[in-house]
């Protein structure tokens, strides 16, 4: 395909990557993506509301335990995808289209390589793994029963990261959005089949959003596979190091911050256990999985503007770059003060849909974690554009390093230092600390860089 008629084939799609960033072009660009990523992270509060109501709120201490494990194979495929996507959509930019091709069919290769040996491991040394996330005695059995069916679908739900980001660049990020919503609504349907009908307990939860989480990797297999006039579909892989390399580079942001939140998840965990037992790890993680929610607005913003601000990149065109930047800084101020505002609103709403009745240590414990995360997401929505924004420049290097200070070290330190001195108090606040002093960088480098990249 030449290149004039790949700028044909990705013009032709509703929604264009080559189509002038105005506000109404951005937020019709990201929309499907924002939807995608928001349904998926809503698998998780489903697994928890069944799991609660069907089960005990005490189980949901184990999902939280399960949850960094299965979060470090997702960080892989997104890795994977959004440093490849950058890149590729980079060389589609600049013409170099049929290298793209080889590209992505090797980074999908390699996908598939790395979840099957991630899923090994659990497979054959679970009390290793459950011993790393903080399980106890009293609730070991418990989460074992919640990995193991999500082991046997790890290589699905890694392609399915994968091929969510080249969507959007193909132009077809409203086919990720449509799976969401029929994989949200199959796991809803199965959990209820699965634990209420069937009895499967815990295993039933995970098998349910296991399935849920696989329809995007059979989505993409497809599109991917058939669709030979898209700029983008499976050919044969050539071994390329170097693309290799700067996939990993490109992408190492996104895999620090969901790396990141894997490791500051455990860490959270055995400090929760220590200070207020399963409980606390309980109201954790029904206190995350709400934030979540709101987080996911950011993140998906950001990866779906990402493959517009790698085309202008790789074309060189320093106006739509420049508006992209500054029209996505205007918008992510916008959804940070409404999440703000509606997270603290409808906090106790959340919490009700776990069954968890109010003045009981769970919900209070989650409603007052709330206020504090709600608090940290003006810095949080202009930390997760940053990240991406540069890892969209293929500068993984800047990204990387705001990335692994906002979500590991800032994280790291404060819930070292914040719960000694404040308790459960100092735990909930340890976030928000690591937001603002990510902003802080978020802040440097903006400056710092403008010059070497001409996007203000």
């Amino acid at each position: 395909m030449e290149h004039n008629d790949v700028n044909k084939d990705i013009n032709t799609s509703s929604e264009s990557i080559t189509k002038k960033p105005t506000w109404g072009h951005l937020i019709k660009f990201t929309l499907p993506t924002i939807l995608s990523i928001l349904i998926m992270s809503t698998f998780g509060i489903v697994d928890g509301i069944f799991v609660s109501r069907l089960i005990d709120p005490i189980a949901l201490a184990a999902v939280s335990i399960v949850f960094p494990f299965l979060a470090f194979a997702m960080a892989i495929g997104f890795m994977l995808g959004v440093g490849g996507n950058a890149m590729i959509a980079k060389k589609i930019g600049a013409g170099l289209e049929k290298e793209g091709r080889e590209n992505f069919s090797l980074i999908t290769l390699v996908a598939v390589i790395i979840s099957a040996a991630i899923a090994f491991i659990g497979i054959i040394f679970p009390d290793f793994v459950l011993n790393i996330l903080g399980a106890d005695d009293f609730i070991r059995d418990m989460a074992l029963s919640y990995m193991k069916p999500f082991l046997w679908f790890m290589p699905a739900i890694v392609l399915g990261m994968v091929f969510n980001q080249f969507l959007i660049t193909v132009g077809k990020a409203h086919y990720s959005a449509v799976t969401a919503v029929v994989g949200g609504a199959a796991s809803a349907g199965l959990n209820f089949l699965f634990i209420y009908i069937l009895d499967m307990g815990l295993r039933g939860a995970a098998l349910a959003t296991s399935i849920g989480y696989t329809l995007p990797a059979v989505v993409g297999l497809v599109f991917f596979s058939f669709s030979r006039k898209s700029s983008l579909h499976f050919v044969r892989p050539k071994l390329d190091f170097f693309a290799l390399g700067r996939t990993c580079i490109n992408g190492a942001s996104e895999m620090v911050t969901m790396l990141a939140a894997s490791i500051t998840t455990v860490l959270m965990n055995n400090v929760l256990m220590d200070i207020n037992g399963p409980e606390a790890v309980a109201a954790a993680g029904i206190m995350f999985a709400g934030v979540g929610i709101f987080s996911a607005l950011f993140i998906g913003y950001s990866s779906g503007v990402a493959p517009i601000i790698s085309y202008n990149y790789g074309k060189g065109d320093t106006d739509n770059l420049k508006q992209a930047y500054t029209n996505s800084l205007r918008l992510i101020g916008i959804f940070s003060a409404v999440s703000i505002v509606l997270a603290i609103i409808a906090r106790d709403l959340l919490i009700s849909i776990y069954d968890v009745p109010r003045g009981t240590p769970i919900h209070d414990m989650a409603s007052t974690g709330f206020i504090f995360l709600a608090g940290s997401f003006i810095f949080m929505g202009f930390n997760a554009f940053a990240s991406m924004f540069f890892t969209a420049l293929n500068n993984g290097v800047v990204s990387s390093v705001l990335s692994f200070f906002r979500t590991l070290v800032f994280v790291v330190i404060a819930f070292m230092i914040l719960p000694v001195l404040f308790g459960l108090t100092g735990a909930w606040l340890a976030m928000p600390a690591a937001e603002v002093l990510g902003f802080v960088m978020t802040i440097v480098f903006f400056v710092i860089m403008k010059k070497r990249y001409n996007y203000a």
